[in-house]
């Protein structure tokens, strides 16, 4: 059995029809829902626009998975203050106070 190391990317597609690739970071459930936070893979660093992006993952009439966005501010917000929490804990093995 092996092992693959690395990060795992996802490919979607926005309303307009543009493709994006994804760096996943984590996934999280969440107040019964679950939650995913990426990285623009094809996007530099240096981009004012580069960051963080949450997407709800959800099930289709097909029982598929896919991502939508949060719209209400409130809730991204709450979802990004657990995202960072997690991601810095397990930066630094410690627990954010």
């Amino acid at each position: 059995m092996s092992e693959e190391f690395g990060s795992d990317f996802v490919t979607i597609i926005d309303d307009d029809g543009q493709e994006f690739e994804l760096e996943v970071l984590d996934t999280m459930d969440y107040n019964g829902q679950t939650f995913m936070a990426f990285l623009p893979a094809d996007m530099d660093e240096n981009d004012p626009d580069y960051g963080i992006i949450i997407l709800r993952v959800v099930l289709d009439e097909k029982g598929e998975e896919v991502y939508e966005s949060i719209d209400d501010d409130d809730e991204l917000n709450d979802v990004y203050e657990h995202f960072m929490a997690i991601l810095f804990d397990d930066e630094d093995g410690e627990t954010a106070e």
